[in-house]
């Protein structure tokens, strides 16, 4: 460091590592960009990677899980707020009439397949102790070796065909309770809304969706008078009893009576090895702007956007302590801390993929999920915008600030380019982002009808160099000791709108709090 200090190298490397804003694994490319003028064949920019500090090109890593990249994490989370929040309460292309359409907060379960330690209403867990809410047994079975395994794995793997089931029945049950047919519903309603998957201690999926119900051509469409909240409550409860979901390639030979069915069959039952699945019993529904979501207080748009953007960013490995990475090999296991029950729903997934009726699965894909293999978050076309228009819209307004000539203010600038995962330059004068920018190095104006962007980039590796890795945590300790600036006066505004988030299962009160705007 000393010799770059003297070469006069330091202060601009240490510019172009502020830029990725504190990601942890940053992705290094190497490769050039030519802007030319498409009429002329005028080359009106050029930038190459190696006459950058640091040799290469970084650009944020962009992943999800706070487990592996908080500062990424924190990008995602505030972006999954906004869309979350745009479909509640309006904005972001969605109309603001949204806020008056039946909405509610549904949570969907997942049946018990044995006993664990838990934190019933009355105290004691049915080992007779109490367990704290840091008690790592929460969740952990009362008996492991009586613990249905097999039964709790398989239901991960079949929760996405469940939800997509869900959904299914719903739209019947809302037209059911509306004297509507199934393909008249069309024409009067239609279904939006957004789910989130949750793990519960004892490692099992759970479903968190923000439902509602529009007019005929969307949110911009008021819904007619009998879409109400009641009926919608009642068709989501009507909607997850009813759905069931037979072992894929298993269908059912004859119906069977709803009664009759249990959660999972054993594995090895004599009824031709049938497996059936189904939610669990404890189905929670509750209006948005209610009462009874936070022991009295209102259920709002930012409580619920809030509320799911927290689990946008985790995994099992966050409330089982399992892991946020796939396996290679089932003996790499032995190299991480992962509790004992983790360990042995891990192990199940593995040894059910070596079966054929279970190889679909792909199991050993995601046994670091438990078996889990969908989506972590979806929502429908109508409910409101996407994170790919959240992020055009920041670039544009990064894009859309003047140029600098210090280094300051042009270090300010990229970090701020750096928030939509994009790369950016490490000195004014020097954009270095991969997609085509509306500005020469000089400032002008471009014409993206008449500028042809010409790239080639080549992946590098992930993670800094040790030496650079060295000074990123250096400016990260320097950066934690600064003292704090002044707070803004819209912090205050928001000051009584924080968002609380249980531990465990997620029916119960907010406790926690979350900034809910912190990205435009």
């Amino acid at each position: 460091m000393a010799k770059l200090a003297a070469t006069g190298q330091l202060a601009p490397l240490a510019r172009q590592i502020t830029t990725l804003g504190g990601c942890a694994h940053p992705i290094r490319l190497t490769g050039h960009r030519t802007r030319l003028d498409a009429t002329t064949g005028e080359i009106l920019d050029h930038f190459d990677s190696g006459k950058l500090p640091a040799g290469e090109l970084l650009v944020r890593c962009g992943n999800r899980r706070a487990t592996r990249c908080p500062a990424c994490s924190t990008v995602y989370r505030y972006d999954t707020y906004q869309l979350i929040a745009a479909g509640l309460r309006g904005g972001k292309t969605v109309p603001t009439s949204v806020a008056t359409h039946p909405r509610v907060f549904a949570t969907l379960t997942a049946p018990g397949f044995g006993p664990v330690h838990n934190q019933p209403d009355t105290g004691h867990c049915h080992c007779g102790h109490t367990h704290p809410d840091t008690d790592p047994l929460l969740g952990t079975p009362l008996d492991p070796e009586r613990y249905d395994y097999t039964g709790a794995v398989l239901w991960n793997a079949h929760a996405p065909a469940l939800w997509a089931r869900f959904t299914t029945h719903l739209r019947r049950e809302i037209a059911k309770a509306a004297g509507l047919t199934q393909r008249d519903l069309r024409h009067h309603a239609t279904l939006s809304y957004a789910k989130v998957a949750e793990y519960q201690k004892r490692g099992q999926v759970h479903f968190h969706a923000v439902i509602r119900l529009d007019g005929p051509t969307g949110p911009t469409s008021t819904p007619l008078a009998w879409a109400t909240v009641q009926l919608l409550d009642h068709a989501v409860r009507a909607a997850a009893t009813r759905t069931r979901v037979h072992h894929e390639g298993e269908p059912p030979k004859q119906p069977q009576p709803a009664g009759d069915i249990p959660a999972s069959q054993p594995q090895n039952s004599d009824r031709a090895g049938r497996l059936v699945f189904r939610f669990g019993r404890q189905i929670d529904v509750r209006a948005i702007r209610g009462t009874d979501f936070t022991g009295g207080g209102p259920v709002t748009d930012r409580h619920v956007a809030a509320y799911i953007a927290k689990y946008a960013t985790k995994g099992a490995e966050t409330t089982t302590g399992t892991l946020d990475r796939r396996l290679r090999l089932l003996a790499e296991l032995h190299e991480y801390d992962i509790t004992d029950h983790a360990r042995r729903m891990i192990h199940t997934a593995w040894n059910l993929a070596t079966k054929r009726r279970h190889a679909h699965f792909r199991l050993r894909q995601w046994a670091h999920m438990l078996g889990f293999r969908g989506h972590f978050s979806t929502r429908t076309r109508h409910y409101s915008t996407t994170l790919a228009h959240l992020r055009a819209e920041r670039t544009a307004w990064r894009r859309g600030q003047p140029d600098t000539g210090t280094s300051a203010q042009a270090s300010a600038q990229t970090q701020a380019g750096q928030t939509d995962g994009s790369p950016a330059g490490d000195r004014a004068g020097h954009p270095t982002d991969l997609a085509p920018s509306n500005r020469t190095i000089a400032g002008q104006r471009l014409d993206a009808d008449t500028t042809l962007v010409i790239s080639h980039w080549q992946y590098a590796g992930t993670g800094l160099l040790p030496e650079l890795e060295h000074l990123a945590n250096l400016l990260a300790a320097t950066g934690q000791t600064r003292p704090e600036q002044p707070t803004r006066t819209r912090r205050s505004e928001h000051s009584g709108d924080r968002a609380g988030h249980p531990v465990g299962h997620s029916t119960g009160r907010l406790t926690g709090a979350v900034q809910p705007g912190a990205v435009a």
